[in-house]
């Protein structure tokens, strides 16, 4: 990735968006009260990042998507956009700023009485683009939709209703494209080839999206970063390999663990002299084809077994996540999980359920 810097400015061009200190509220329907659904938001996006926002409904994703893209504006706090705030921003600058941002939307937002071809067209008409044909059919083209031009959206699948609204987002060259719940009204295998046709827009071109989902297999398979939303609040982000790997508040754990811990393993009775650990262990990359586990059940004479887990790809990276319990003296065990932890295991000794 390239770094770019203003030295006129100061300004550090590799972040495109810094949220400070956002507060965006409603008024409730007797007027007099207001509900707070962003409350004192902060969170940096860099160029070229996929960036993900997840959380249940009425977490503040979509509100913090809508204030970001200025179709809301907040109560409070900054939104600098490539250095520039844009809660301060007011006609043609404003106007001229968004042409700057695509949108993605859950329900695809197309006009049904205009063709594919028209649908892309459109904002290009508006931005009194030059040479639209070109741009149409070059967008048609990345998108898997070059025999579609002229037919209208009630012909076309749910799938490829999305892929106009990507090439539409995508018309005006954007820098920054927000996509709202753009694959929650998909089937798991049309989801999979728009994510992946996102994936490929955003390495081919450099341009960054913000993902708004509740839908952690899109964070999954898509996403670079990820930002965990709870009333109003980012209670927790980071590198999604290390938000999935070691998530550290009990919503990520819950969108993020899939191994289950029954209460009864942790009374289970072990022989005498000996001690039985519960553990969850967390395999990265070639790690997770490599014979550790056999290898430590040789090495210090130790029982494991395996009581839940599950092994999949995040970012193109296997990861595997296992419940395991070691039974043996305390010596053994305590030197098995040293012998995890030095060969690049996480492990995470669980205390309660």
């Amino acid at each position: 990735m390239r770094i770019f810097l203003s030295y006129k400015s100061g300004v550090n061009i590799l972040k495109i968006i810094e949220v400070k200190n956002l507060v965006k509220s409603f008024p409730l329907e007797n007027a007099k009260e207001r509900l707070q659904v962003l409350k004192s938001v902060s969170v940096t996006v860099n160029k070229g990042e996929i960036f993900g926002f997840i959380g249940l409904s009425g977490a503040g994703k979509t509100s913090l998507a809508r204030c970001v893209s200025a179709l809301e504006k907040a109560d409070s706090g900054e939104i600098l956009f490539n250095g520039v705030d844009i809660t301060k921003l007011r006609g043609k600058k404003l106007r001229e700023t968004r042409k700057k941002m695509g949108l993605v939307f859950q329900h695809f937002n197309l006009l049904m009485n205009s063709t594919v071809y028209e649908n892309i067209a459109f904002p290009l008409r508006i931005s009194k683009y030059t040479k639209i044909k070109e741009r149409v059919d070059e967008l048609l083209e990345i998108v898997g939709l070059t025999e579609k031009a002229n037919v209208y959206p009630a012909t076309l699948s749910g799938g490829q209703k999305q892929r106009v609204g990507i090439a539409r987002a995508l018309a005006a060259s954007p820098e920054l494209v927000i996509c709202d719940e753009a694959t929650s009204a998909l089937d798991p295998d049309t989801t999979r080839s728009i994510l992946a046709l996102i994936k490929k827009i955003a390495k081919d071109t450099g341009v960054t999206f913000l993902v708004i989902t509740h839908e952690m297999d899109v964070i999954k398979e898509l996403c670079t970063h990820v930002a965990i939303m709870e009333d109003g609040k980012i209670i927790e982000e980071g590198p999604v390999l290390q938000v999935v790997t070691a998530p550290k508040t009990d919503t990520a754990k819950r969108f993020f663990s899939k191994e289950y811990v029954d209460a009864s393993w942790l009374e289970a009775t072990t022989p005498q002299g000996h001690s039985s650990k519960i553990c969850r262990a967390v395999f990265i990359g070639d790690v997770a084809r490599e014979s550790i586990m056999s290898d430590v059940i040789r090495k210090y004479d130790i029982e494991l077994s395996v009581l839940s887990g599950n092994i999949e790809s995040v970012g193109g990276i296997m990861l595997g996540s296992l419940i395991i319990e070691i039974i043996g003296t305390d010596d053994r065990v305590a030197r098995a999980i040293d012998y995890f932890r030095t060969h690049g295991i996480g492990l995470e000794v669980i205390d309660h359920v």
